[in-house]
C-alpha cells in the first residue's frame, strides 16, 4: 500500500500542487464509489490512513439498545466491541469494506485528481500572477488566435490581443518578447493573463527598469504620452534639487533612453521637464520647438501658442503628432499659430476697433491677451469685456462688434480665395510634372504628342466652319 503514498508524492512534486489536494481528490472519489452502490442516503465518510497507505470508508450510524434499522442503526452490544466507551444515542464510525470497489474508485479517481490537480493549477497561477499586474515579464511567442498573440510565460500562457499591440511590429512563432502585464482575469478555463506592448504603463515601467532614480523615487514620471510605435513624451521632475530629472533619465551619452527606444523598436521618446507652471509646462512638452508666446484662457483650459515661421511645422509634427501628445501629456488644449498668423489677427483686430476713436494697435494688443485671438471671437465676446479698453462705452463695444463680424465676412473671403489660388496653382504645378516625367520617357529625338484639344494646325483637308 506505500505505492500509493509515493503515487501521491510523485503527482504532487511533479505538478507543483499541496499534497493534500491530491489526498483530498482521492478520499472524494472514494466517497463517490460508494454513494454510487450504498445509495446517497447513507452517511458515509471517506478517510485517507497515512500508516496503511490506503483510503478507508467509514459509515456512521446510531448507537441503540436493539437495533431495528441496520442500515442507519447500529446495537449497543455490537458498537461497544468498536468503542468500549460508547454510549446509546452516540454516532459511531463502522468500516466498509472497499475492496470490491476497486475498478470503480480507480476509474472515479483518476476523473476527480485529473480535476483537482488542473483547479489547483489554475488556482496557483492564479495566486502567482494576480500579484505581478503592473510588472514587465519575459515570454515566448507560441502561436496566433485570431490575431493575438499566444504567449508561453513558464508555469502559464498569457494572451496579447491586438489592441495591445504596437502596430508595425512583427512576430514568429518561438520569437522572445517582453510585456506589461496588463490585468489578470479569472475564468472559466483559468486564469486568463492579458498583456500589452501599447500601454504608457509599460513605458513607464521600461523607464523605471533603466533609470535608478526613479526605481528610488528621487525622480518621478509626472505625465506621459504615447501613440505607439510613433512617438511618446514624458515629463519628469526631481524632489532633489540637485539631480536634473531629464538627464538621469537620457543619462550618459544616451544610454538609458536608447535602451528604451530599442526595446520600443525606434520609437522616438521626448523627455521634457515638468514645471507648476501651465505656461512653461506646454512650451516643455512642445519640444522641440521654440515658443515666442502663449496666450492662456484659463476658464477653456486652452492655449494660444506662438512659435516662429520657420518653427511652425516642427511644433504642429508629422500630422499634428507632436502638438496633439503635447496637448495629452498637459491636459490643455492647444492652438499653434505662427508669427505671420498672429500680426495678420492683430491688424485685423486693429481695424475692427479703430471704429471707435482713438484706439488701434494697442487696444489690439489688449484683446490679444485676453484670449481675443480672431475676428469671430471679436464679434461674439460678451460687452464687458470691451469695457475695460479705455475710452469704450456700451455704444462703442456694440460698434467694434459689429464692425468685427463686417470683417469677419472680408477675412473669410480673402482665405477662400487665396487657397483657390493655392489649390490651382498646385494643380499647374502637377500637370507640368506629370508632362515633364512624360517628356523624359520618350526616346531620345521624339517629339511629345501635341494635345487633341488645343492642335497647333487644323488639316488642310478639314471643312471649315459653316461649309460643308
Amino acid at each position: 500500500m506505500q505505492g500509493l503514498k509515493r503515487e501521491i508524492d510523485q503527482i504532487a512534486r511533479d505538478k507543483g500542487v499541496d499534497r493534500s489536494i491530491i489526498v483530498g481528490a482521492l478520499e472524494e472519489a472514494m466517497l463517490q464509489a460508494a454513494r454510487r452502490k450504498y445509495g446517497p442516503e447513507r452517511e458515509i465518510e471517506a478517510r485517507f490512513n497515512e500508516e496503511l497507505g490506503e483510503v478507508e470508508l467509514f459509515e456512521f450510524r446510531e448507537v441503540v439498545e436493539e437495533a431495528t434499522d441496520p442500515e442507519t442503526q447500529i446495537s449497543l452490544e455490537e458498537a461497544r466491541r468498536l468503542d468500549p466507551e460508547v454510549q446509546p444515542g452516540d454516532e459511531i464510525g463502522v468500516k466498509l469494506d472497499t475492496s470490491d470497489l476497486g475498478r470503480i474508485a480507480a476509474q472515479a479517481a483518476k476523473q476527480v485528481i485529473i480535476q483537482r490537480v488542473r483547479d489547483a493549477e489554475r488556482e496557483l497561477v492564479y495566486e502567482e500572477y494576480k500579484d505581478r499586474k503592473g510588472e514587465i515579464v519575459n515570454g515566448i511567442v507560441r502561436r496566433f488566435e485570431k490575431g493575438a498573440l499566444i504567449v508561453d510565460l513558464g508555469r502559464a500562457e498569457a494572451v496579447l490581443p491586438p489592441r495591445e499591440q504596437v502596430p508595425r511590429e512583427n512576430y514568429r512563432p518561438n520569437d522572445r518578447i517582453r510585456a506589461y502585464v496588463l490585468d489578470v482575469n479569472r475564468a472559466a478555463k483559468g486564469p486568463q493573463i492579458v498583456l500589452s506592448r501599447a500601454s504608457i504603463d509599460f513605458l513607464k515601467k521600461l523607464f523605471e527598469q533603466e533609470v535608478p532614480e526613479i526605481y528610488e523615487g528621487i525622480v518621478t514620471i509626472e505625465a506621459a504620452a504615447r501613440e505607439p510605435g510613433g512617438r511618446s513624451k514624458v515629463a519628469v521632475a526631481s524632489r532633489d534639487s540637485d539631480v536634473d530629472p531629464v538627464g538621469a533619465c537620457v543619462g550618459m551619452k544616451g544610454s538609458r533612453v536608447q535602451a528604451v527606444v530599442q526595446e520600443l523598436r525606434g520609437e522616438r521618446i521626448d523627455i521634457v521637464p515638468w514645471h507648476p507652471d501651465p505656461a512653461r509646462y506646454v512650451c516643455s512638452a512642445l519640444s522641440p520647438a521654440q515658443v515666442s508666446k502663449v496666450i492662456i484662457d484659463e476658464a477653456a483650459r486652452s492655449m494660444d501658442v506662438i512659435v516662429p515661421d520657420d518653427q511652425l511645422s516642427l511644433a504642429i509634427g508629422r500630422r499634428g503628432q507632436n502638438v496633439r501628445l503635447a496637448s495629452q501629456l498637459t491636459g490643455w488644449k492647444i492652438d499653434i499659430k505662427s508669427e505671420s498668423r498672429m500680426r495678420e489677427v492683430a491688424r485685423w483686430l486693429a481695424e475692427a476697433v479703430s471704429v471707435v476713436e482713438g484706439c488701434g494697435e494697442p487696444e489690439a494688443e489688449i484683446l490679444l491677451q485676453q484670449g481675443i485671438t480672431s475676428l469671430e471671437d471679436l464679434a461674439n465676446c460678451p460687452p464687458e469685456l470691451l469695457f475695460q479698453l479705455p475710452g469704450i462705452d456700451k455704444a462703442g463695444a456694440e460698434a467694434i462688434r459689429a464692425r468685427a463680424a463686417e470683417l469677419a465676412d472680408v477675412q473669410r473671403e480673402e482665405e477662400e480665395r487665396r487657397a483657390a489660388e493655392e489649390a490651382a496653382a498646385a494643380e499647374a504645378a502637377r500637370r507640368a510634372e506629370a508632362e515633364a516625367a512624360a517628356a523624359s520617357a520618350l526616346p531620345e529625338g521624339e517629339a511629345p504628342p501635341t494635345p487633341a484639344s488645343a492642335p497647333e494646325t487644323a488639316p488642310e483637308s478639314a471643312p471649315r466652319g459653316g461649309e460643308g
